[in-house]
């Protein structure tokens, strides 16, 4: 790279092996080398999403959009499934993502019906814990007339409503074969807005889900995490084994000796955990588990949605990392301003407080449950605003080149030291169109010229 901005003195930066190996003025570049000319414009560590779903991303990008800010009436969610309808061939899964109780009340196998009744409909709630089925949906998959999975719900009849609740794997064995989701397309479009790293953070209990994302070759790195079942498991080449990923449901929780028990089963086959908490009643029982199971380097809580005041310092004597995104202030902000308590609300996805406390955090989209692009959260990080222009916990803003930083840590240490350009460090890196300064006034992926993986240009814009 030439001509490069780097900690605020252009330079050259020279990449061999995956690592840069030079940084000066006037470096001479090798035959074979890519050159790229900065003109000025920064260069920094590529981004690291240190929470994302990626079968899920992948397959939402071939999904209708059925929730906010897409769709906000029932008439507009009616005009959605029919059109998504008229575009399928006949016999083939509508599959529909994002949904939101705000745009038609709580759904049910007749209110998907009265729109779709001829073919199979799955509609997935934006936080991705529910599906809705509608009648031949069910039919297909033996809710009416088989062994239906914990989380089936039913009516006073004892008829099937529709509603699954955490029943991901039973729904997919039975939906049959569909065209995989293109994980490639996801691959260049994180490349495209400067990501070289991300930790897919879904609780998956069977290696093939593992090796089906070790096979896909995205141009970023990977670092896998999977359920309690695989805590001990060989994971496939060319990944990176992170934490066990915990979830804490709230429809469901789990008792607390069964949590400490997972928690010290991951400790025992060498793996920190992630725990899933967005409420403060999983926050407590999280916490309870860790002081019977113990605590580790590397044990994070995922989201930390809801983090009173008064378990910040618990949180940093334990050393626990929070994952959060802040991406979901600038999305749905103004929801919580509606649904969430008033007593919970100056606790929302905390930053500012968090690190001042001496909580290590770390940024992610959990994409597709979160707006996939993370100079957006870095935006939300900073302003705390929300989609319609309120101010969501202006006490938790944070610096521009804070906000940078949440996306910059290791992807095996996140929360620790942000990584920089330097002799020695990964060839992992973001070329931008302006000084870093300059960019930071609007944080935005239209200042990502080019994204560089181990040395190789991945992405060019």
């Amino acid at each position: 790279m030439r001509d490069v901005e780097v900690d605020g003195r252009r330079l050259d930066v020279h990449v061999s092996g995956g690592l840069v190996d030079a940084v000066g003025s006037d470096l001479t570049a090798g035959r074979d080398d890519e050159v790229l000319v900065g003109g000025g414009g920064a260069l920094v560590p590529g981004l690291h999403d240190h929470h994302i779903h990626l079968m899920a991303a992948a397959a939402a990008d071939r999904s209708v959009h059925v929730g906010p800010p897409s769709v906000a009436s029932a008439a507009e969610l009616a005009g959605a499934l029919r059109r998504a309808d008229d575009r399928l061939p006949p016999g083939a899964w509508l599959r529909a993502v994002g949904y939101h109780e705000s745009v038609a009340g709580a759904l049910d196998r007749d209110a998907l019906d009265a729109h779709v009744p001829h073919r199979p409909v799955r509609l997935q709630h934006r936080t991705g814990m529910q599906w809705v089925l509608n009648g031949p949906a069910c039919r297909i998959v033996g809710l009416d007339d088989g062994p239906v999975p914990d989380g089936a719900e039913t009516d006073a009849s004892g008829r099937a409503t529709g509603r699954l609740l955490r029943a991901d794997t039973w729904l997919r064995e039975r939906v049959g074969t569909e065209e995989p989701p293109d994980l490639a397309a996801l691959g260049r479009r994180l490349a495209s807005v400067g990501v070289t790293g991300v930790t897919d953070a879904t609780p998956v209990e069977h290696l093939d889900d593992l090796r089906l994302l070790a096979e896909a070759r995205l141009p970023q790195r990977l670092q896998l995490t999977g359920g309690v079942a695989l805590a001990d498991a060989p994971f496939p080449a060319g990944v990176q084994r992170g934490p066990v990923k915990l979830v804490v449901s709230d429809h469901d929780l789990p008792s607390l000796d069964r949590l400490a028990g997972a928690v010290a089963a991951a400790h025992a086959a060498g793996r920190a955990v992630a725990v899933h908490c967005v409420t403060r009643v999983a926050l407590v029982l999280a916490l309870a588990a860790w002081d019977e199971a113990g605590s580790q380097a590397g044990d994070r809580i995922e989201h930390g949605s809801v983090v009173p005041a008064e378990l910040v310092p618990e949180l940093a004597e334990r050393g626990l990392v929070v994952v959060t995104q802040p991406g979901f202030v600038a999305e749905r902000g103004d929801q919580y301003l509606t649904d969430v308590d008033a007593e919970d609300q100056p606790h929302l996805y905390r930053c500012a407080s968090l690190l001042a406390g001496g909580v290590a955090v770390a940024g992610s989209t959990d994409a597709p449950y979160g707006p996939w692009d993370p100079w957006q959260a870095m935006r939300a990080a900073v302003d705390r605003t929300t989609a319609a222009g309120h101010v969501l916990g202006a006490h938790e803003r944070l610096a521009p080149r804070r906000a940078l930083d949440l996306f910059l840590a290791p992807l095996d240490d996140p929360g620790g030291r942000p990584r920089r350009v330097g002799v020695g460090g990964p060839g992992d890196l973001m070329l931008l169109a302006e000084p870093l300064e300059r960019v930071l006034v609007a944080p935005s992926p239209a200042a990502v010229v080019a994204t560089v993986v181990e040395g190789a240009v991945v992405a060019r814009n």
